[in-house]
């Protein structure tokens, strides 16, 4: 170690000689190429006029050095407010953020509560066990259900025409169906170019609809409302399934999302204020009109329903969830049969990361009027969906 003076006084001449009294010695230890400054000292003595100190501010520096030092800049916004804790979490904060009526504006969690353990909910006992006529009648007790007449003890619909129906059971209680081949994949093709805009009025787009504008739900897909007439062909195969009348249903719809697009967490049921309109929603049904692959996103999901009884040792149980592809048909009910909604069927259509395309409808208690597009009506399409039925081999 050697030590270094990094200070030089000049004298204001040749013969000036400084008293060593009046100087505090200065000792600077460099290690690793690296000078600190390990003391300080003064300079108290008015004949020296010229003094150049380099100093270090690290340990052993002068006050003022400190000061500069430990002064920091002031942060601002959002980096400040975190770090001094005046924002806090919404579970932690103790002052809740109101909105202009002096109310807590609604979360994720105030509009889609989490289900407890006390809320009935059944999933198939084995993921791999064949279609079982009996568990599935079991299952559509208290929903409207499926039409099992058109079905055989293997689930497959006994119609003549192309295209046999597979009927898979995907949940006990609520009772949630998937049905392969619903569509063919020519009928597939029919629908998704409705979307195109070739200037046909058969499908008129609209913003994509929620209930309320104050939803919580984010919804970033276009749709296309149908005319009946124009779609005779999804009229005659829901009617074939579900067994009920043209006039329980609602405007068909045609659905796109593209890339990033979604339906978040929502229920499918009507609001109270709008029942006087065909009462509640009993059921949803829309058919997938193009695949997705594995890890494409796109899924229909259903938050508080699982598809396995029991979770391995160490393992949570998978959610629900159903992958689109082309032509099968998605079931379930938002609500039982005597019009109580069913909060199990909360579900969402996730992120798709390619376009992806749904037809759907709904089927209300009662008769529902449509509103959308302009005089669009269900006895308009009753001759092209009898038609539909004859070429499709059903039983009248």
């Amino acid at each position: 170690m050697r030590c270094v003076s990094l200070y030089n006084i000049e004298p204001s001449s040749s013969s000036f000689q400084m008293p060593r009294r009046h100087l505090l010695p200065l000792l600077v230890v460099v290690a690793s190429s690296c000078v600190t400054v390990v003391g300080s000292f003064a300079i108290a003595h008015r004949h020296h006029p010229r003094v150049r100190i380099a100093l270090s501010a690290g340990f052993g520096a002068s006050s003022t050095a400190r000061k500069k030092k430990t002064k920091k800049k002031k942060k601002k916004g959002l980096v400040a407010a975190l770090e001094g804790g005046e924002i806090q979490s919404k579970k932690d904060s103790g002052t809740p953020q109101l909105d202009r009526f002096g109310l807590p504006p609604p979360t994720e969690e105030s509009v889609f509560p989490a289900l407890d353990d006390s809320v009935l909910r059944a999933p198939l006992p084995r993921l791999d066990a064949a279609f079982n006529k009996t568990l599935v009648e079991r299952a559509i007790g208290d929903h409207l259900g499926v039409n099992l007449e058109i079905f055989d003890e293997r689930g497959l619909s006994t119609h003549r025409g192309e295209g046999t129906w597979q009927l898979n059971l995907l949940h006990c209680d609520p009772p949630v169906f998937s049905i392969d081949d619903f569509f063919t994949s020519e009928e597939c093709q029919e629908y998704m170019e409705m979307t195109a805009g070739d200037g046909s009025d058969d499908a008129v787009q609209v913003l994509s609809p929620t209930f309320s504008a104050a939803s919580i739900s984010r919804r970033t897909s276009t749709t296309w409302f149908c005319r009946y007439k124009g779609v005779p062909t999804l009229l005659a195969k829901a009617q074939r399934l579900l067994d009920v009348d043209l006039s329980q249903i609602e405007e068909p719809q045609l659905v796109r999302y593209r890339t990033g697009e979604e339906f978040s967490w929502h229920y499918d049921e009507i609001p109270t204020k709008q029942l006087a309109n065909g009462g509640q929603r009993l059921a949803t049904l829309l058919v997938y009109l193009n695949d997705m692959d594995e890890g494409m996103g796109g899924a229909t999901i259903f938050r508080d329903l699982h598809v396995e009884s029991r979770a391995k040792v160490g393992r949570k149980a998978k959610t629900l969830s159903v992958r689109p592809q082309a032509g099968k048909a998605l079931l379930f009910f938002p609500a039982y049969k005597d019009g109580r909604p069913d909060v199990r069927t909360l579900h969402k259509g996730e992120i798709a990361s390619e376009t992806k395309k749904i037809a759907q409808l709904w089927i209300h208690e009662g008769v529902y009027k449509a509103s959308v597009p302009d005089e669009n009506r269900q006895q308009d399409a009753e001759e092209l969906v009898l038609r539909e039925n004859e070429r499709l081999g059903f039983a009248i």
